[in-house]
């Protein structure tokens, strides 16, 4: 009658520990990019006539991608046509006191000629000194400045109102644009990735048009954490997954210096490292591969042969070390562990043949609460 009261075997999940390969990556996802890209940009400003390229077109260098063409005027509306006829009227004015001062310059000048004759010949004849005869040449030479400066004064108010008319006439009956038309040209291979404008439009110096790239040249970004991204190297051969086809296969080119700090979706900042690679699968292997595409990247960076290893969920804290539960003879045998490293699936056990965990042993996975050293229990049937 005893065993009826005694305490039942405790159900749980066992597996073996094994010897063979132990790898530990470091994995987040990234995201495709082109190696060169380029965007080309209006080179001054002008009328864009509409694009007839579409995104995903191919295009080869020199190829035409958009015409630009001088900008027409601008039109005026009632208000600014009527002040600028009356700004017309006032220039025209301006005009003729501009002809009345050069009038009267020139014969302010023809007088000064005058007096300068005879100053000559009274000179000659001893009449006046020869100071009164500089003082009188000096006269006429004032007036000549004066002749001068008028004739310009007329010139400037000649031109400024020959503008004022051309806006007028240009407000009054607006035209378009004339001049040479400029073709803008790829400067590289590649397939347009994006159209910022398609519509025909008025564009300034500087205006992004089209972004051009080669999509077969593609590399891969993925930000790490700075703990994980110290841990890579140049060099290092990575796979690319989940992206819609195949594992494809990858090498780290370049980790950037400075990190970056970004929130994560529980709202704690982080920092982290852009790591670029480069794609090493053939280019039939990721046809359908495009530009910003994800991926899922995964890096190892700690590869090691022939370890003894278990399952993580065998393996549980015990103090300052770790331990797991091995079966023995139908019982739960608590047994002192140390893990030199683990990853998503297993531990990594340091070879320790004194402690008896050969490969082959059962261990218990995931362990309940309750489970105590030497306990009984009762391997499920997996």
């Amino acid at each position: 009658m005893l065993w009826a009261f005694s305490p039942r075997p405790l159900e749980v999940e066992t597996e073996k520990l094994q010897r063979g390969r132990f790898e530990r990556s470091v994995e987040n996802d990234g995201w495709t990019q082109l190696r060169d890209r380029y965007i080309v940009s209006a080179p001054l400003t002008g009328q864009m006539e509409r694009l007839s390229l579409k995104e995903g077109d191919t295009v080869r260098q020199g190829d035409v991608i958009a015409y630009l063409r001088p900008v027409s005027p601008a039109l005026l509306n009632e208000r600014d046509v009527q002040t600028q006829r009356e700004h017309v009227l006032s220039l025209q004015a301006q005009m003729l006191v501009a002809k009345t001062a050069v009038e009267r310059a020139q014969a302010a000048l023809q007088q000064a000629q005058s007096d300068t004759q005879r100053s000559e010949q009274l000179y000659q004849q001893h009449f006046i000194s020869a100071a009164q005869r500089d003082t009188v040449r000096l006269a006429q030479s004032l007036r000549e400045k004066e002749f001068q400066s008028a004739q310009h004064q007329a010139q400037v108010a000649l031109h400024t109102l020959a503008e004022a008319e051309a806006v007028l006439r240009a407000s009054s009956k607006p035209a378009r644009a004339s001049g040479a038309t400029r073709a803008i040209r790829s400067p590289v291979n590649g397939k347009v990735l994006r159209l910022p404008l398609q519509s025909e439009n008025v564009v300034v110096m500087g205006t992004p048009i089209v972004e051009i790239g080669d999509t077969q040249q593609l590399e891969v970004v993925v930000d790490l954490l700075t703990e994980d991204a110290t841990q890579v190297r140049e060099g290092m051969v990575a796979e690319l997954l989940n992206w819609g086809g195949g594992a494809l296969r990858a090498s780290v080119r370049r980790i950037e210096p400075s990190a970056i700090t970004k929130v994560s979706a529980l709202g704690v900042e982080e920092q982290r490292v852009n790591v670029v690679l480069d794609i090493l699968s053939p280019l039939e292997h990721r046809q359908t591969l495009g530009d910003r595409f994800r991926v899922d990247v995964r890096i190892p960076v700690q590869v090691t042969d022939g370890a003894l290893t278990a399952p993580i969920g065998a393996i549980f804290p015990y103090g300052s070390k770790h331990a797991l539960f091995m079966v023995h003879a139908g019982r739960a045998v608590l047994q002192e562990v140390d893990v030199v490293a683990r990853n998503g699936r297993q531990a990594w056990l340091r070879d320790e043949p004194q402690r008896g965990t050969p490969t082959g042993t059962e261990v218990i996975v995931y362990p309940p609460p309750s489970l105590k050293n030497g306990d009984r229990i009762k391997p499920l049937q997996r």
